[in-house]
């Protein structure tokens, strides 16, 4: 029986020939990553097993976001313990505050994470890399440990799902719909500990963002990772960019699967999370009136260039409703600046939003956009749980940019085709 795309990288990087789901390898690794609030546990444990040195200066990257700038001073100490340790053992890809960003779009935005990659990093949402034809998974900070001393990890092989994508996109639908419509047919635990491989002349209609935004979320399925076939988009985007050579993998013909999932992209609507899960979704169609407190764009799922365009294109000559809060992240630095020259920035100032540094902050309910009792926000966001922006008793709803500006504007949850 043949490999699948996930099972053949996992292969390379363990020295066999084959592997087979459910076997246990050591492999070598790519990268290791950790950020602000992963690595300080990594870094006790790496200083308790007696490590003198990270296995590779270069293949270390350290990024300071989830609560960056510090929001109190537990976070500036653990920002300190971090930078110190990147001193200490010239660790090369130390993103601090002027520098950084949401680690997910900086870390393929600066070229550190490509095809044919085995990543692992101290963040659930690691599988973002899969959109780049890499196998990339969230780990512990126990496993960030011993990743940064030796360069290598165990890994239990995983069987796969085969998405096959056909059709294109309609106006207002991106990739955000369709990990939501996925999420929504197979579950939060509908791919559990399994690879989500993305295939299908489909996937070509899918720029380079829409795959880094639906491999983001295969985590909230349950995925171990999810992937995307090496094609043009991809080494387009690569170009004079990845800092080593692209490797592509293909599955086998012969590759097998646990199931497959058929989406035709044209039947796609926007689509809408509701508390207090991910697979919770409804068409737009299918939502109702719901008002909103809070609106919130950017994060590791949607704060790339072309999101930020879709969000401008409603927000533009628009304001935002009275008693909304509007909030906008750009997931780097440079996209903050690619936003600023193209005058989105403006765009969203004047329609009465706030723009923010890179930051995971209102994600995860840490800082910069915390809700209170009773509230509701939209959010381009990938976890609705209960609790996860702020209060207990306050809901979030996951949309596209799109959806979540058109909402801004009427202060309920609203088609962006019909403002």
């Amino acid at each position: 029986m043949g490999m699948t795309m996930s099972q053949k990288i996992l292969a390379a990087h363990a020295g066999l020939d084959e592997v087979k789901a459910g076997q246990l390898i050591e492999a070598k690794l790519d990268l290791v990553l950790g950020n602000d609030i992963t690595t300080p546990v990594a870094i006790n444990e790496f200083e308790r097993c007696g490590a003198t040195g990270v296995f590779d200066t270069e293949r270390v990257a350290l990024v300071m976001d989830h609560f960056t700038p510090n929001k109190d001073i537990k976070a500036a100490e653990q920002t300190k313990k971090v930078r110190t340790f990147a001193r200490k053992y010239d660790v090369l890809n130390y993103f601090d505050v002027g520098e950084m960003g949401i680690e997910h779009a900086l870390l393929p935005e600066k070229g550190l994470v490509g095809p044919g990659d085995l990543v692992i990093g101290a963040d659930s949402h690691t599988c973002t890399y899969g959109a780049l034809g890499a196998f990339s998974t969230g780990v512990g900070s126990t496993d960030m440990a011993a990743g940064m001393a030796t360069g290598r990890a165990w890994f239990k092989v995983p069987t796969a799902i085969k998405v096959n994508l056909t059709g294109t996109l309609p106006e207002y639908v991106s990739g955000k719909d369709v990990i939501l419509h996925l999420i929504g047919l197979i579950g939060v635990d509908g791919a559990l500990y399994q690879s989500l491989e993305f295939t299908g002349e489909g996937v070509a209609a899918l720029n380079i963002d829409d795959r880094l935004c639906i491999a983001n979320m295969a985590i909230e399925a349950g995925a171990k990772n999810g992937i995307f076939p090496v094609d043009e988009v991809t080494m387009a985007y690569c170009k004079d960019r990845f800092q080593r050579s692209p490797v592509k993998y293909e599955a086998d013909a012969d590759a097998e699967y646990d199931r497959v999932v058929d989406i035709d992209l044209n039947t796609l609507r926007p689509t809408v999370a509701f508390p207090h899960l991910p697979e919770n979704t409804r068409t737009i169609d299918e939502v109702g009136k719901i008002k909103i407190d809070q609106a919130v764009i950017g994060s590791c799922t949607n704060g790339r260039i072309t999101d930020l365009r879709a969000a401008a294109d409603i927000l533009r000559g628009r304001k935002v409703a009275r008693d909304v809060r509007c909030i906008i992240f750009p997931g780097t630095q440079q996209i903050y600046l690619d936003a600023l020259h193209e005058g989105l920035i403006e765009d969203f100032i004047k329609a009465g939003a706030v723009v923010s540094t890179p930051t995971c902050g209102p994600c995860l309910g840490g800082h910069m956009g915390i809700l209170a009792k009773g509230e509701r926000a939209i959010s381009t966001t990938n976890r609705n749980f209960v609790g996860r922006m702020g209060h207990v008793e306050s809901e979030v709803y996951l949309s596209s940019p799109a959806v979540a500006a058109a909402s801004a504007v009427t202060g309920f949850i609203t088609d962006p085709a019909k403002i």
